[in-house]
């Protein structure tokens, strides 16, 4: 493993934990499925500014501007960093901020819909759009010299380069991602995420740190073909598993999550129909990012298989010549 990944590992410490940290404490108000907004009128008012999810956030924000502030003082603006992966950055953090610390968590407390948007927004919004963003050059470039040498020496030894290594595998990412899945749509281990705080955390820290983990074997596979096919086939894949999930939650003819049968009504909605709406959440717009991401990745498949191409066309047009 080369000096720079070796380096990767530790290098997102400073804004994943300040992620995860206020995806933990976002929960920290309950997790049982009441207590919510009961109207548009008080959804407006439902700002769930803890000061321990919205400093993490910001502390994220900080290290990300400072690195990249810094790159492009010494290189220029878009080098190392270009505008659009900034831009991206920015829209994952937003992301990962309604979903945290924007009346959306508070209403996915009363509403099994609201509570996919949540989680759809973290897995599929904030978790791509963040790694698109090239943290780790950005969390060099923040941290000090020192520190950087310092995590350098902490990430050689085998055992840690054989884990990092282990679960950004392609295979082993898309596998935990598709268990956390499912997983926690269990109804029974559901049920125990809005009663316990601490299972709650959990359940959205597993999807968010799983989601990135995806993305990121998805976004730093092999080079050559073999890497496109098979970035390809595991972003079909997922949206196939992941929209029969949805499917099967849609069609069922009874209620799978009973803790939302009491709040639902004041949203205008039956608990079956409130489930209904979930799962089509996470079988249709769902599924469709992870197509169009596979799409896009065909397409980049083909052009740089036609970029290969072209110097050895030019090669056998060459010898043909007389």
């Amino acid at each position: 493993m080369t000096r720079r990944a070796a380096t990767v590992r530790f290098a997102l410490v400073p804004p994943a934990w300040a992620a995860a940290s206020a995806v933990a404490r976002a929960h920290g108000g309950g997790g049982e499925a009441d207590g919510g907004p009961r109207d548009w009128h008080e959804l407006a008012g439902a700002w769930p500014l803890e000061p321990l999810v919205v400093l993490p956030l910001l502390v994220t924000a900080w290290v990300y501007a400072r690195g990249v502030r810094r790159l492009w003082r010494e290189a220029g603006t878009g080098r190392g960093v270009r505008r659009w992966q900034a831009a991206c950055f920015a829209g994952g953090w937003l992301a990962l901020a309604v979903a945290l610390a924007s009346p959306l968590h508070p209403w996915g407390n009363v509403l099994f819909s609201v509570h996919m948007v949540q989680h759809e927004l973290m897995m599929l919004v904030a978790a791509p759009l963040l790694v698109l963003g090239r943290p780790v050059v950005a969390t060099l470039k923040a941290l000090p010299p020192g520190r950087v040498r310092g995590l350098l020496r902490w990430t050689k030894p085998a055992p840690v380069q054989a884990a990092w290594a282990l679960v950004t595998n392609l295979l082993v990412a898309w596998l935990l991602h598709a268990v956390v899945l499912w997983a926690w749509h269990v109804p029974a281990l559901f049920g125990a995420a809005l009663h316990s705080e601490f299972v709650h955390a959990l359940q959205h820290l597993s999807f968010l740190l799983s989601a990135v983990l995806f993305w990121w074997a998805i976004l730093h596979r092999g080079g050559g073909a073999a890497g496109y096919g098979a970035a390809v086939l595991y972003l079909f894949t997922t949206a196939a598993h992941s929209g029969f999930l949805g499917a099967l939650i849609t069609l069922a003819g009874v209620v799978w999550y009973p803790d939302y049968a009491g709040t639902t009504q004041a949203w205008g909605l039956t608990p079956l129909e409130d489930q209904q709406a979930g799962g089509l959440i996470m079988w249709v717009p769902a599924c469709t990012v992870y197509i169009v991401a596979g799409l896009a990745l065909f397409a980049g498949w083909l052009r740089a298989s036609g970029e290969r191409a072209r110097p050895r066309r030019a090669v056998a047009t060459a010898e043909v010549r007389p």
